[in-house]
């Protein structure tokens, strides 16, 4: 058996994002040893990325907003697919999670009066967004590690975890290896947090970090826990797509909320030819009636560049197919414009979007202060995820927590802009409470170490087959590229059969990958060992989307295109039999209490 180290924790929090980092520090706090697993560096989460904001019932812009109002914005974007008592929870807590943050040093843009400053954002009513710049969640990162470091949690940066441990059924810790020395890592734990972010790598355009590999999602899967809804996932309507050597990189929805509007190449703003009718009441009929909302006046209507982000991305596919996209196959984001209506654009743009102002400078030699940017969809967000409860973020498997991307439930079939930061704080601090009561509540579980020196034995394989076996960066190269082209924004039947096919011939490659070298920081080794977290997320989506005849929030299915009031319904992807096959099981939605069912039918 391969040696390995052991580090025994109370709670072990697996990533070190918003939602990891808000975890450890919940847990921490009551007295416990927390360790905290990162694939990268510490800072260098994908929340990091976060540009727009962080959404929060504040009423500091408009006093019309409340938790009632966010609670039904939320609840409206997702398709009422929600669980609806994360939905609640998160629109009654966000508030206070956000003054919180304040209090610990994070420093928010201001009104005139000195309250937090809101922006407004696809698909909530009122300017809700509490920002910093474009630079919120590196804000949000920021804070939390300057306050979560006198709390004594431990950090295990650049380890990777291979697999999860279990106990008769119950979480038992983590086994993993630490990716610089390729050396062993033990973490035996009463209870581990997930806390992995999303599965953007396993398509090839995509705002995704390298770390996006789906790993929570699998490791929980083959766990034995219960994902929910994996055929949702978000295309954010805006990314670069020029040059070449960082398409798909974010570009933030702040952009369109500070006045940006999309144009072909014909220059003409196309959103208003597709304005759904839940939202015509609220749409703006002139350019310029649509840019003095954006400059504050309450009773201006929104504008189209501000609808949900999967009807944004699918009006932007439509113009591109039909062949009024930009050069490089996008279209174009125009925030240049608004120097026709505001005295010193160029230093209102410079200072709102500073991020994006450089990005475009410095990457595409292209200033937005004075000409458009060319962006088109990318893989940004999954909604689908691990099933938890929704009030203390468990599994399905006792001990196992999940909180925040790798999560699913709150936002439903699509989750509308900024709720992502304040998600990662509302559920974070509770999966960190829940874990660390379930941590004080039970003894340490009986860690069985032939499950580790499988999961060791597994992950040094491809060495044995070295240069002969099958190249894995090719590997994930075309998994990547047929996921975009078979189960990608617009979905049929017939390709998603064809994907199913490929993945199955993708697996029996991936079976046969091979590395050279040595364990030290292989990248070949640890594209390998990622290998199959990507395949079982693929398979997941794709078994998922396939099941789902209708369109509703995410998913699009040209073969179905109306929704279908009978899928109303929850997919619950779930693994039976010795041969661990993956099924998928149509479940109904959790019947909403008659409160929350009035304050919808009221904001309507």
């Amino acid at each position: 058996m391969p040696e390995y180290q052991t580090h025994p924790y109370d709670v072990l929090i697996v990533g070190a994002g918003g939602a990891g980092l808000r975890a450890a520090i919940e847990a921490a706090s009551s007295g416990l040893k927390v360790g905290v697993v990162t694939k990268s560096l510490l800072g260098k989460a994908h929340t990091v990325m976060a540009e727009g904001g962080v959404a929060a019932a504040l009423a500091n812009v408009d006093e019309r907003d409340n938790w009632r109002v966010h609670f039904s914005d939320t609840m409206r974007g997702g398709q009422y697919l929600n669980n609806w008592r994360m939905a609640e929870l998160h629109a009654r807590e966000a508030p206070d999670r956000v003054r919180e943050l304040e209090a610990w040093g994070a420093l928010f843009d201001r009104t005139s009066d000195g309250r937090i400053l809101q922006r407004n954002f696809g698909g909530h009513r009122y300017p809700r967004l509490a920002h910093v710049g474009d630079r919120t969640g590196l804000e949000m990162i920021r804070t939390l590690q300057d306050h979560g470091i006198h709390t004594g949690i431990e950090v295990h940066m650049e380890c990777t975890v291979l697999t999860l441990l279990t106990d008769s059924g119950r979480i038992a810790g983590a086994f993993g290896f630490d990716r610089e020395r390729g050396h062993f890592l033990l973490w035996p734990a009463k209870a581990v947090v997930l806390a992995t972010g999303g599965i953007g790598r396993a398509y090839q355009i995509t705002s995704n970090s390298w770390e996006y590999t789906g790993d929570g999602h699998a490791l929980a899967y083959r766990a034995g826990a219960e994902l929910l809804d994996m055929e949702f996932v978000q295309f954010h309507p805006t990314g670069m797509v020029w040059p070449p050597s960082v398409r798909g990189l974010l570009v933030t929805e702040g952009v369109r909320g500070e006045g940006g509007v999309l144009r072909n190449s014909e220059g003409r703003r196309f959103m208003f030819d597709d304005i759904p009718e839940l939202y015509k009441t609220q749409t703006a009929a002139s350019e310029d009636e649509g840019w003095r909302y954006t400059q504050g006046d309450k009773e201006a209507r929104r504008p189209p560049e501000l609808l949900t982000r999967d009807h944004v991305a699918r009006c932007i596919n439509r113009e591109v197919k039909a062949g009024r996209g930009s050069p490089h196959g996008g279209v174009f984001l125009d925030i240049a414009w608004i120097k026709t209506h505001l005295p010193n654009a160029a230093e209102h743009i410079r200072r709102k979007l500073p991020s994006m102002y450089h990005q475009f400078k410095q990457l595409a030699d292209i200033d937005i202060t004075r000409e458009p940017m060319e962006v088109g969809p990318t893989t940004h967000y999954m909604m689908g995820g691990v099933r938890v409860d929704g009030d203390s973020q468990m599994s399905t498997v006792p001990g196992l927590f999940a909180a925040g991307e790798v999560a699913a439930g709150l936002h439903g079939a699509n989750r509308l802009g900024g709720n992502s930061l304040s998600d990662l704080l509302v559920f974070g601090k509770r999966a960190g409470q829940f874990a660390a009561d379930f941590a004080r509540a039970h003894s340490a579980p009986a860690v069985d170490r032939a499950q580790a020196g499988a999961a060791a034995q597994a992950a040094l394989e491809p060495f044995d087959r070295g240069a002969a076996g099958e190249n894995p960066f090719q590997i994930q190269h075309e998994l990547q590229e047929r996921m975009q082209a078979l189960v990608g924004i617009v979905r049929t039947e017939s390709e998603m059969h064809q994907a199913l096919e490929l993945l199955d011939a993708f697996s029996a490659r991936a079976a046969r990958a091979g590395v050279p070298g040595h364990r030290q920081y292989n990248n070949g080794w640890h594209t390998a060992l990622d290998l199959p977290q990507l395949l079982t997320v693929s398979e997941a989506i794709t078994r998922a989307a396939l099941l789902r005849q209708e369109s509703r929030g995410a998913q699009f299915r040209e073969d179905f295109p109306g929704k279908d009031p009978e899928w109303g319904k929850h997919n619950i992807v779930v693994r039976r039999g010795d041969a661990g096959e993956m099924l998928v099981e149509p479940r109904p939605v959790t019947p909403m209490p008659a409160e929350l069912t009035q304050i919808i039918e009221e904001m309507k």
